[in-house]
């Protein structure tokens, strides 16, 4: 039987059917074979340079340094925004095993706190994975040294120092200086749209407000940047390169600090503006707004509640008065009303005219009140001046027409940005025909013109305008551009401002400018003046000229009392001034908003002021400055009562 069944069975076939499964084995082994090759040949070879890449990011990192910011100083050399060196904990969350329980363990050991962790989640939906990411800043001496001894706990955790800005001076220049704070969305927007956001990998701030903010690219400087070793906690191991960073420059500003100050504390927190300017070239010697604010708690992050504070002030510390505070320029522009009339021919240095105590629109019955009672009498241009009497403006308003009121107080900067070396600024409302149609849609009225030839209307102004305007007349025409910056200094390399190239309005050696300028002074010096009782005993001469503006409309009737009405209706003053007459080295204007209060008054305030400015031994001696009460002094500053004059 097993014969048989071997002779049944078929050896060369099976032998066939066994090589041929041998074959297709050994093709299946090969073909495998050959892409095991093929993968580990590609891996290895092919990409190289990307796993090459890869591995490096795990070991190797390019950590960014930031740059020194520039100093901010008076032109003095006084250090009005400084950097303090502080400490601060990092984490590099891709490090990290357990980034809640991490969290967790640092609370009590660096006193972490809610805004603390709400900053740091912020920062890393931003972030990237392995990049290191503030935690807490401004750590204190204790919670280095908690952190340090508990380190080897926090892989991935580390400590390291960076600066932070300081303003010394507090209020006393925020709103000139202004603040850095953290960078945010919108900036980071910014800075990706300009292409500069790597600049700023290694920073937390950026200026916000002020100089900081306009001369961000010069306070910034350049950031550097170290290749480093990392083992795996993150911790550096050795440094492999370095390119320092490039501090920023500082800046030296035109303000003089002693003079910012002092008319500080001249005010004493009024609601009120001071702009005080050279007008050889332009530079800002003093920029006040009061009430003011602290910008050093926004640069690590104001609370809610302390700007919502200040969001409701009904004093609006956050606005800048001289470059946002909107007023009604009132008598002030009387001056540039006759310039304007005596370069258009509409009236001549001898025309005269009967100020009566009221003035009569021609063809209606509307009449419009002069602020003197009994009228002023024979006028002139210069005489008109002298006295700011309305009713000669009102007859000069009504033919010059608004029109040409508008061309030219245009070509004296009302209406437009004055190119201040700040971002706060408006430029606040010259009117015209087609400003009313646009924004009122109604046609321009006679009695609108009128009004706007005494300053009131629709006329909104700015104090840094008005500053500017006068610096103008001043110069005979010459319109300069108002500016903070004296210059920037990198190394032992200054860069002085380069000035913009100024505007001539009109001839520059037309005897006009003196006949305009003439009235200011005989406003000050003569015994018809409004502020003869105030100026004529200054002995470096002041030419000035004051202004009030309504807060509400008085009916044709009524009578404006100042201590029937509530406090924020009542009008506000002004005062602008140059000075000395002949060599004029300082323009000034001065708003007291609703007429001032706690003893302050718009024209001893000003008087106090320019006396500061011109007469540094009697300011010390009798500094209205440091006593409650200005007259306390031995030569006291006059009070609108003793001088008998009306602020107009």
């Amino acid at each position: 039987m097993a014969l048989l069944n071997d002779e049944i069975r078929d050896h060369t076939a099976e032998s066939v059917l066994f090589v041929r499964r041998a074959v297709i084995a050994f093709m299946v082994v090969f073909l495998l074979s050959t892409v095991l090759v093929l993968n580990l040949y590609h891996l290895q070879v092919g990409m190289h340079d990307f796993y090459q890449t890869r591995s490096n990011q795990n070991d190797i990192k390019m950590l960014p340094i930031a740059p020194s910011r520039g100093l901010i100083m008076d032109r003095n050399g006084v250090i009005l925004a400084q950097n303090i060196t502080l400490y601060q904990l990092q984490m590099i969350p891709g490090k990290v095993p357990d980034l809640q329980a991490t969290l967790n363990a640092l609370k009590p050991i660096v006193d972490l706190t809610q805004d603390d962790l709400d900053s740091f989640h912020d920062a890393m939906i931003h972030g990237r994975r392995f990049a290191q990411i503030p935690l807490k800043l401004a750590l204190t001496d204790v919670e280095v040294a908690r952190f340090s001894v508990n380190q080897f706990n926090f892989p991935g955790v580390s400590i390291s120092t960076y600066q932070q800005r300081r303003y010394p001076y507090g209020a006393e220049l925020a709103h000139v200086v202004g603040y850095v704070s953290k960078i945010n969305d919108k900036d980071e927007k910014r800075l990706d749209a300009d292409g500069i956001s790597e600049n700023y990998s290694a920073d937390h701030d950026i200026g916000k407000q002020g100089v900081e903010k306009y001369y961000e690219n010069i306070l910034h400087g350049r950031t550097g940047y170290q290749e480093v070793e990392v083992d795996n906690h993150g911790h550096v191991v050795r440094l492999l390169k370095e390119v320092p960073p490039q501090a920023g420059q500082n800046i030296y500003l035109t303000l003089d600090l002693g003079l910012q100050q002092y008319i500080e504390k001249v005010l004493k927190g009024q609601r009120a503006a001071v702009v005080v300017m050279d007008p050889r070239d332009g530079g800002i010697k003093a920029m006040v707004s009061s009430p003011s604010y602290d910008p050093n708690p926004f640069v690590n992050g104001i609370s809610r509640k302390q700007y919502s504070a200040l969001l409701k002030n009904p004093d609006l510390p956050l606005i800048n008065r001289v470059t946002q505070g909107l007023y009604p320029p009132a008598s002030t522009v009387k001056p540039f009303m006759a310039t304007s009339a005596l370069f258009e021919g509409v009236i001549t240095p001898q025309t005269s005219f009967f100020g009566a105590p009221t003035w009569t629109l021609p063809g209606t019955q509307r009449h419009y009140r002069d602020w003197l009672k009994t009228g002023h009498g024979m006028l002139n241009v210069t005489k008109a001046i002298e006295e700011s009497a309305d009713t000669f403006f009102y007859q000069v308003a009504f033919e010059m027409g608004i029109d040409r009121i508008h061309t030219w107080l245009s070509k004296f900067g009302y209406g437009k940005s004055t190119g201040i070396d700040l971002d706060e600024q408006y430029n606040g409302v010259l009117p015209s025909r087609e400003w009313k149609m646009k924004v009122h849609k109604k046609g321009w009225y006679q009695g609108d013109t009128v009004s706007v030839g005494i300053g009131q209307g629709y006329w909104v102004a700015t104090p840094i305008q008005m500053v500017r305007a006068l610096s103008a007349l001043v110069n005979n025409g010459k319109l300069e551009t108002p500016h903070l910056l004296y210059s920037s200094k990198s190394g032992k390399t200054i860069t002085p401002y380069k000035m913009p190239p100024t505007q001539q309005i009109a001839d520059p050696k037309s005897p006009i400018w003196g006949i305009v300028k003439n009235g200011m002074f005989g406003m000050a010096n003569l015994p018809n003046g409004t502020g003869y009782k105030l100026f004529h005993t200054a002995p470096y001469q002041i030419a000035a000229k004051s202004g009030t503006s309504q807060v509400f409309s008085l009916r044709e009737n009524q009578v404006y009392n100042a201590k029937m009405t509530p406090v924020r209706l009542r009008d506000h003053i002004f005062y602008t001034a140059f000075a000395p007459y002949k060599h004029p080295s300082v323009v000034m204007a001065l708003i007291l908003e609703n007429g001032g209060g706690d003893g302050v008054v718009a024209g001893p305030t000003a008087r106090a002021i320019l006396d500061h400015i011109f007469i540094p031994q009697q300011a010390t001696q009798c500094d209205p400055a440091k006593v409650d009460n200005p007259i306390d002094c031995e030569q006291p500053v006059p009070t609108p009562n003793s001088l008998g004059f009306s602020e107009h």
